[in-house]
């Protein structure tokens, strides 16, 4: 699910789910789109809105780190493949550009307590 908070259009909000064969299978996450008036030029800001365990997003201030809504970013991207990375992202996690030192320390060393604590917060 994709689109405008009431009559913003620069204010969005999208919805995923998490994947079959991933930990957060079963989970819906929220997402925050802030659109900057030199769209396309300059990317989203896009924050989670739902509590999430993964060394890639921050749940305390719901930010992400992927590459594309950053140093990467291309007019050409769409909302569409952005959230498709994110989709990526969530399931196959990049512990070696963490967002969330600890989290990636875990996933490294320990991958079942890391499933079994990102299940239990999905």
């Amino acid at each position: 699910m994709l689109g405008p908070v009431g009559e913003d259009m620069s204010h969005w909000q999208a919805t995923i789910m998490g994947s079959a064969d991933s930990p957060f299978a079963g989970g819906v996450f929220l997402f925050n789109i802030r659109f900057p008036p030199d769209y396309p030029f300059k990317p989203p800001k896009m924050t989670f809105l739902t509590k999430v365990y993964h060394p890639n997003f921050d749940s305390d201030n719901g930010s992400i780190c992927l590459d594309i809504l950053k140093k990467e970013w291309s007019p050409a991207l769409t909302i569409s493949k952005v959230l498709l990375s994110i989709c990526s992202l969530l399931t196959d996690p990049n512990p070696d550009d963490p967002l969330v030192l600890e989290i990636a320390q875990v996933y490294k060393t320990d991958r079942v307590k890391y499933e079994a604590t990102a299940m239990s917060w999905t």
